[in-house]
């Protein structure tokens, strides 16, 4: 990691990738094509599985996110029964075929100890119901104006807030959008653009020399302590254990209910419906602690809480509600590595990033080290 003083107080506009994410309102009409175009993704996730596994067994080799993608075109062709496949755009078989490719690469990686995280397993098969439904479209026409949306062979989709944000660095020519990414969360569509935007980046944080080190824990969200001492605390929500009785009463009605009964259907919806307020609870808490953390200070320390680790320890069992709620320092930490990398400012993760920030005062950054050094060690318990 490298940090440099800039000597002007900006640089010049660069491109900077980001998302917009827009909660979609389609007609029943519409709702049918995009369910239509979800399983068209997962089959064809399903079907290059199969030849993935066939391959391997016979000359011990994978294909590539390519030669499926020919394979399927002259399958598609041969087989009588693949003629619904035009119904759909083409773009959600290539991208379920890349999902892939990146699948098998991730789990040779960590398979040989070359990816960092815990160790992934081997790809499995998706089925309708017990897999996230999504797919992703890469050309096409994708556009936005006003409170619509217009997505390949989807046509235009009502959304339920404006899109105006995005529309008007697009029409400014500030912004062109990558790809689109639709999914279903409780019974609820959303897209996501992912767009390159053009921003000037700052050479410098507006507070300049100011750092912070952050621990995550259980009793708060975050507990911080900044350059001068100051102790912050982020209490955060506790949406799991707030919810733990609705969450029972739904789950033992929807136990209940037939097995393949619309009266079933209706208790899954209502029971997904409060895990994913659970989840954006826990989703907004994150958001504003980390824009909070990243207007403010330059560098942040991060120190990490093995919560998959606390969660295997039968003797916090009573406490694993508070645990879930706090089971989001990897999130906590993707969210503010990209707010403080788009402004020119640096995330220490790791102890060995401490001890940079400590033999980096030998160049003058910061001016003030013994205070920096002061919140890093206290961030890491050390």
């Amino acid at each position: 990691m490298k940090l440099t003083q800039a000597g002007s107080p900006r640089s010049p506009l660069r491109g900077v990738p980001q998302a917009y994410r827009y909660a979609l309102d389609p007609t029943p009409a519409q709702e049918r094509r995009l369910r239509s175009h979800v399983g068209a993704a997962r089959y064809a996730w399903n079907w290059g599985l199969a030849r993935m596994k066939a391959r391997y067994a016979a000359e011990k080799k994978w294909y590539s996110a390519e030669d499926l993608h020919r394979l399927w075109n002259a399958e598609k062709k041969r087989n009588p029964e693949l003629a619904w496949w035009s119904e759909n755009s083409k773009c959600v078989y290539q991208e379920a075929f890349r999902n892939l490719d990146r699948a098998l690469e991730d789990f040779s990686k960590s398979k040989k100890g070359l990816r960092k995280g815990r160790r992934l397993g081997f790809p499995r098969s998706k089925k309708k119901g017990r897999c996230r439904d999504s797919c992703r479209f890469s050309t096409g026409v994708m556009r936005c104006s006003g409170s619509t949306v217009t997505l390949p062979r989807l046509g235009t989709i009502r959304t339920h807030e404006s899109t105006e944000a995005l529309a008007g660095k697009i029409a400014e020519g500030k912004a062109r959008i990558l790809s689109a990414t639709v999914s279903r969360t409780a019974q609820r569509w959303f897209v996501s653009f992912t767009v390159e935007v053009e921003r000037e980046i700052p050479d410098h944080h507006r507070r300049p020399q100011t750092a912070v080190g952050i621990d995550l824990g259980i009793a708060s969200l975050i507990t911080a302590v900044d350059h001068r001492g100051r102790v912050i605390r982020f209490p955060g929500p506790k949406p799991l254990r707030a919810a733990l009785g609705r969450l029972r009463r739904a789950a033992r009605a929807h136990s209940r209910k037939k097995t393949g009964s619309a009266n079933r259907r209706k208790s899954a919806r209502r029971l997904a419906r409060i895990h994913a307020r659970i989840a954006n609870l826990r989703l907004d808490a994150v958001h504003k602690a980390t824009t909070w953390l990243a207007a403010r200070y330059e560098a942040v320390v991060v120190e990490d809480l093995n919560v998959v680790g606390m969660l295997r320890n039968r003797r916090l069992a009573r406490s694993r509600p508070v645990l879930r709620d706090r089971a989001a320092p990897a999130r906590l930490q993707d969210r503010l590595a990209r707010r403080t990398a788009a402004a020119g400012r640096a995330v220490l993760p790791q102890l060995q990033d401490v001890l940079w920030l400590r033999d980096s005062e030998s160049q003058g950054w910061p001016s003030a080290p013994s205070a920096v050094r002061a919140a890093a060690w206290s961030s890491t318990g050390t």
